[in-house]
């Protein structure tokens, strides 16, 4: 196996514009699979197969495996080696996982070593389609999980901890040199656990990621300059215990919640 793929990767070069690094060690591509704790009659889908280094691994674990690649020279090579594997060629954040979802009926379990340019779209994509997702187990660099896992009055504490953190339970599983891919990358990745909230508190999404964004949107400013000229301008942020000179930073994620709903309360069905 080490062999052929060692072989595949010289047939197929890792693309820039598709930000492929493949993974190399077969320790961690088993450890990867191992953490998701596959059952048999799971539906697992995975982003980006590329050569197949992990499907290797999960064909070992489960039957209802779907792999979605935007690379089109890898797709026979996939078919070929992993028949029972539905491989569809696809570019994933364009892929539509309700299709996956009506064949099998059962809440879809994700896995992959993502590009690492596109990996808040892909989070932002899982989450929006929390409905028919249970979980996923990620690859991505280093300082992005950092950020997620990030806490307030921390200077990584953003957007991005805010809006993962409300619907999900991420867990950092364990950190990946970059000396186990090819090409190498210049930083260190980490794999990570999201495990998808069943019922959220938000009232409604658009305004929930539209708040934390003004928030956000002039760090070192109040919330009150944050809000200014926005929709959120007339909120009464003391009414949810907040002062109106506190940073963003120093909310807790049940703090933006709260404001969230207070305002989709006070904007009713006026458009957004």
């Amino acid at each position: 196996m080490q062999q052929e793929f060692q072989n595949t990767n010289r047939k197929f070069k890792p693309l820039k514009k598709f930000g492929q690094n493949y993974l190399k060690d077969k320790n961690i591509l088993r450890k990867i699979a191992e953490e998701m704790n596959i059952l048999e009659e799971d539906v697992v889908v995975e982003i980006g197969p590329g050569t197949g280094a992990l499907t290797e691994f999960l064909v070992e674990k489960c039957k209802n495996i779907f792999a979605v690649e935007i690379d089109s020279r890898v797709v026979a090579d996939l078919q070929t080696r992993f028949p029972s594997v539905q491989v569809i060629q696809k570019d994933f954040l364009k892929f539509d996982l309700e299709t996956i979802f009506n064949i099998a009926n059962k809440k879809l379990r994700i896995v992959g070593n993502i590009p690492y340019n596109i990996t808040s779209p892909i989070l932002f994509k899982l989450i929006e389609s929390r409905a028919i997702i249970s979980d996923a187990v990620l690859m991505m660099q280093l300082e992005v999980a950092q950020r997620i896992l990030s806490k307030p009055n921390s200077k990584e504490y953003g957007i991005l901890s805010t809006f993962i953190n409300a619907y999900a339970k991420p867990e950092l599983l364990f950190k990946v040199s970059p000396n186990v891919f090819y090409p190498k990358p210049k930083v260190f990745s980490a794999v990570m656990r999201f495990t998808l909230i069943d019922n959220v508190a938000i009232a409604d999404d658009k305004i929930y990621l539209q708040l934390i964004k003004a928030a956000f949107s002039k760090r070192r400013k109040t919330l009150k300059n944050c809000f200014a000229d926005t929709i959120f301008e007339t909120l009464d942020l003391k009414e949810c215990g907040i002062d109106p000179i506190q940073r963003a930073e120093t909310l807790s994620i049940e703090n933006f919640i709260t404001l969230a709903n207070l305002s989709h309360s006070n904007l009713g069905k006026q458009t957004y």
